[in-house]
C-alpha cells in the first residue's frame, strides 16, 4: 500500500493510536486521516491539479505530515524544501519545476543538498517510495508498538523516508527540530511506548556519546535500533555505541536521493567492520565494479533529474545508478564503503580516501570533530592537511596525532600538517561540507 492508503487502514482499524507526536502536539490516525482528506480537498479548490508539483518549506512539525500526504492524496507531487531556503533559491525552484512536465507516477521530487555540484531535484515515483519502505521493514524490523524520533530535517530522504515504513507498520513518529537541546531528545523516552529508534548522522552519535553518554547507557533497554548513514561512522564510534546499546541493533545503511535505501548491516556483531554496509536489501541489487564503482538498480532508484537530461544520462544508465561510492565485497560477500570518487586525494601518485585519516584521527583522545583535505608542499606537492576542532582544554599536538593516526594507517595516509579550528564545515544534514574546503 500506499503511505496514504496505509495511513487510511490504521484509521479504520486503530483510529485512537497516536500516528505522531511533536512536542506537546499529537495525532492519532484517525484525525491524520481526516486532515489529509481536508487539505487535500482544500489544495484541489486551490487549483492544484494532479501531476503538477507543490513546492513547499519542510517544517518540523505535524504540519508537515499533513500537507505531504494531503498533495499525494490529491495525485500531485511534493516538492519539499529546507525549512530555512531563501525566497530566491525557493522561486527558482518552484519556477523550475512548473515549468515541467512529469509521468503520472512521479509522487516526489527532493532537491539534493548540491555537495558535489548544483542542487538537483531527484524524481521518485510511487513504487520506489513503496519499495524504499518496504526494505526498511523487512530490513530493519519495523514494528506497530514502535515509537521512531526523527530529527533532521524532513526534505532530506534520512528522514522524510523514516515516516513511510513506521506508518507503514502502524507504528509512530516522533518529530524533533533538530537535536539542539538534547534534553528533549531524551525526554521522549519518558513517552509510553515499549520500543523506540531513531536514525542519526554519524555526527549526532558522537555529541551524543560525548556528552550525554550515561543517559545514553540507561536507555539500553528501551532503544530497539538505530541506523546512521549519509557519511562514514568510525569503529571507535561503533564500538562506544555497542557498549552502550549492547541488545539494540545498529545499522549502517547506504542510501542516497537518487537510489533510496539498498543496503545495511548490523554493526552491534561483535566485529565492528569499519565501511561495512552489509548486503543488498530485498527491492535493491548492489554491484561493485572491477574498478571498484558501485552500481544500484531495483525498484527504489530515482527516475531522473528535473529538467537535466544530460546529469541524468550520466548517472542513470539501463535502469542502474552510476554512484560516486567506491567500495569491494569481501570474502563473506559483504560490501565495503571505500569513498567517492571527487574525494580522493592523489599524494605522491598514492590515492587517499580522506574518511579513511579522519576516522583514524577521531579516536584520539583530543580530536573532537576533524577533516582531511589537500594542502600543497613548496617541495612534493600535494599532501594531506588535516583540520582538527579539539575537545574542550586540549591542546593541539601534531605529533600525538600524527603518531596515532601512523599506528592505524599506512605511512603515506599520514597528514604533513595539521590545524585546530573552532568547526568543521557541514551540510545543514550532517554531511562533511568538502566542497567548501575546496574553494
Amino acid at each position: 500500500m500506499t503511505l496514504e492508503e496505509s495511513i487510511k487502514y490504521h484509521a479504520q482499524m486503530t483510529p485512537d493510536k497516536p500516528a505522531a507526536v511533536c512536542g506537546k502536539d499529537s495525532i492519532t490516525y484517525s484525525e491524520l486521516w481526516k486532515a489529509i482528506e481536508s487539505k487535500a480537498q482544500a489544495l484541489a479548490d486551490e487549483g492544484l491539479m494532479p501531476d503538477r508539483p507543490y513546492v513547499f518549506r519542510a517544517t518540523q512539525d505535524l504540519e508537515f505530515l499533513k500537507i505531504y500526504c494531503a498533495i499525494h492524496h490529491a495525485g500531485a507531487i511534493a516538492v519539499p524544501l529546507e525549512n530555512k531556503v531563501n525566497d530566491e533559491t525557493f522561486n527558482a525552484i518552484k519556477t523550475e519545476v512548473e515549468s515541467c512536465e512529469f509521468a503520472s507516477d512521479i509522487v516526489d521530487i527532493l532537491y539534493t543538498t548540491g555537495t558535489t555540484g548544483k542542487s538537483k531535484g531527484v524524481m521518485l515515483s510511487e513504487t520506489a517510495l513503496v519499495s524504499c519502505a518496504d526494505n526498511f521493514i523487512a530490513d530493519l524490523h519495523f514494528s506497530p508498538d514502535l515509537l521512531f524520533i526523527i530529527s533532521g530535517p524532513l526534505n532530506h530522504i534520512a528522514s522524510l523516508f523514516k515516516m513511510h515504513p513506521v506508518l507503514t507498520v502502524g507504528g509512530t513518529v516522533c518529530i524533533l527540530d533538530g537535536l539542539k537541546d538534547m534534553n528533549a531528545f531524551f525526554e521522549v523516552f519518558n513517552l509510553p511506548f515499549k520500543k523506540f529508534a531513531t536514525f542519526m548522522v554519524p555526527a549526532s552519535l558522537r555529541l551524543i556519546m560525548q556528552f550525554s553518554y550515561d543517559k545514553l547507557c540507561s536507555l539500553a533497554d528501551k532503544i530497539d535500533f538505530i541506523e546512521t548513514g549519509a557519511a562514514p561512522i568510525t569503529q571507535h564510534d561503533m564500538e562506544q555505541l555497542s557498549h552502550a546499546l549492547p541488545h539494540s541493533r545498529l545499522y549502517n545503511t547506504l542510501g542516497g536521493t537518487e537510489i533510496g535505501a539498498v543496503c545495511t548491516y548490523d554493526f552491534n556483531d561483535g566485529k565492528h567492520m569499519e565501511g561495512c554496509i552489509g548486503r543488498p536489501m530485498k527491492n535493491s541489487t548492489v554491484e561493485v565494479t572491477p574498478e571498484g564503482n558501485i552500481i544500484v538498480s531495483g525498484l527504489t532508484i530515482m527516475s531522473g533529474y528535473v529538467a537535466d537530461e544530460e546529469n541524468t544520462k550520466k548517472v542513470l544508465k539501463d535502469g542502474k545508478i552510476y554512484s560516486a561510492d567506491l567500495g569491494y565485497v569481501d570474502e563473506n560477500g559483504l560490501i565495503h564503503l571505500k569513498g567517492r570518487l571527487g574525494d580522493v586525494i592523489n599524494v605522491g601518485g598514492f590515492k587517499v580516501d580522506p574518511s579513511e585519516v579522519e576516522n583514524a584521527a577521531s579516536s584520539h583522545e583530543s580530536v573532537k570533530d576533524c577533516i582531511c583535505i589537500a594542502g600543497t608542499h613548496p617541495v612534493i606537492g600535494t599532501v594531506l592537511k588535516l583540520l582538527v576542532v579539539l575537545k574542550d582544554g586540549k591542546e593541539l599536538d601534531k605529533k600525538s596525532i600524527a603518531v596515532h593516526i601512523k599506528s592505524r594507517l599506512e605511512p603515506h595516509k599520514v597528514p604533513t600538517y595539521y590545524e585546530a579550528v573552532e568547526s568543521i564545515q557541514r551540510t545543514y544534514n550532517g554531511k562533511l561540507d568538502r566542497k567548501y574546503y575546496k574553494k
